[in-house]
């Protein structure tokens, strides 16, 4: 049995864990169990044990009961007398003394690393981009046995210590359409250029207006926003395929879909912790992959970017993304871990 711990927080923990369990499954009919809060994500394959919400109700950050929820710099998130926490703790402890997993998958959540690495349990610890030299995550990743990384090697390890470097598997991104051809380019002259705006569950910076002035700076451009406060694509495939660039965030599966559909395309960080979209929106830029900028550009810089964009073409992904890397996660945990490392003492 393996775990997989997959963070509620956006989409892409989520996303990421069940292409990888249902790769599992494959190889190991019964054998992937899910841990996190809310229902499974949809098509998850195997069990799934929901897990007690730890910012339910939301902890004070002042007063002596739920001050210091980071607990003076060591960790990410404990808040004091926090009875969801304490349930959510108790849930994982009771499935690892039931179930003995040989391994569990930690997507992410630095407390929960440490909680299941103190039961005796190995952890392989997904690892992400940014500035994670803070406390907690190194402990998190000198503790794991091994990092996932899903990423290309050399885009955010460069300044890793040796001892991570020889434990990290990089698989490379993940993306849901991995399994999918690149669809051909459509242009011609009496179709206007298309544009596709992704956004994420993480919420975006930009403003309305700032997208509009943007619409209007391009006026040889058609605009399509979705995600985010807009609905969602009802086949978020078929619109990469119309696309001649894509608008993205530096989210780590949006880039990933983008990717697999070779499709030019500005990447545009996003503010978040640890700054990890603007490590992303860096990396791209620096293998010449895509436009890689670190804030939503001025109006009347657009229609360089756009022109920018189309110019470099969508066949550098190739250096970005591999195929089959779901698979290729799968099969690492599995070849590591299918022997159950606690039989001998059941």
């Amino acid at each position: 049995m393996i775990g997989l711990y997959l963070h509620h927080q956006g989409s892409g923990h989520r996303t990421r864990g069940a292409q990888v369990a249902r790769e599992l499954e494959t190889l190991a009919p019964g054998g992937v169990t899910g841990l996190g809060t809310g229902p499974a994500p949809p098509a998850w394959p195997g069990a799934w044990v929901e897990l007690a919400r730890d910012d339910d109700p939301v902890p004070l950050r002042t007063g002596p009961e739920h001050a210091d929820v980071a607990a003076s710099g060591v960790l990410h998130w404990a808040p004091r007398q926090h009875p969801g926490l304490l349930r959510r703790h108790e849930q994982v402890v009771s499935w690892l003394a039931r179930e003995r997993p040989s391994a569990v998958v930690v997507d992410v959540s630095v407390e929960i690393a440490l909680l299941v690495r103190l039961c005796g349990i190995p952890v392989v610890v997904t690892a992400l981009p940014g500035e994670r030299w803070d406390r907690p995550h190194r402990t998190a990743y000198d503790l794991a046995d091994h990092l996932l990384a899903t990423w290309p090697a050399g885009t955010h390890d460069r300044e890793w210590p040796e001892s991570w470097r020889a434990k990290t598997w990089h698989v490379g991104p993940l993306s849901r359409f991995a399994d999918r051809v690149p669809p051909p380019v459509r242009r011609t002259p009496q179709r206007p250029r298309r544009v596709l705006v992704l956004w994420g569950e993480g919420g975006t910076d930009v403003t309305p207006d700032e997208l509009a002035r943007a619409r209007a700076a391009t006026p040889g451009w058609r605009w399509t926003v979705v995600g985010g406060a807009h609905p969602p694509a009802a086949d978020l495939w078929a619109e990469l395929g119309e696309a001649d660039v894509v608008v993205t965030h530096a989210g780590q599966n949006a880039v990933a879909d983008v990717a697999a559909a070779r499709r030019p395309a500005v990447v545009v960080a996003q503010r978040r912790p640890f700054g990890e979209q603007e490590a992303t929106a860096r990396a791209v830029r620096r293998l010449g992959v895509a436009e890689g900028l670190p804030a939503w550009p001025q109006a009347q810089e657009w229609a360089h970017v756009l022109d920018s964009a189309l110019a470099r073409g969508g066949q550098g992904w190739a250096r970005w993304q591999k195929p089959g890397a779901a698979a290729d996660a799968a099969h690492l945990l599995h070849r590591t871990y299918a022997t159950p490392h606690l039989q001998e003492i059941r």
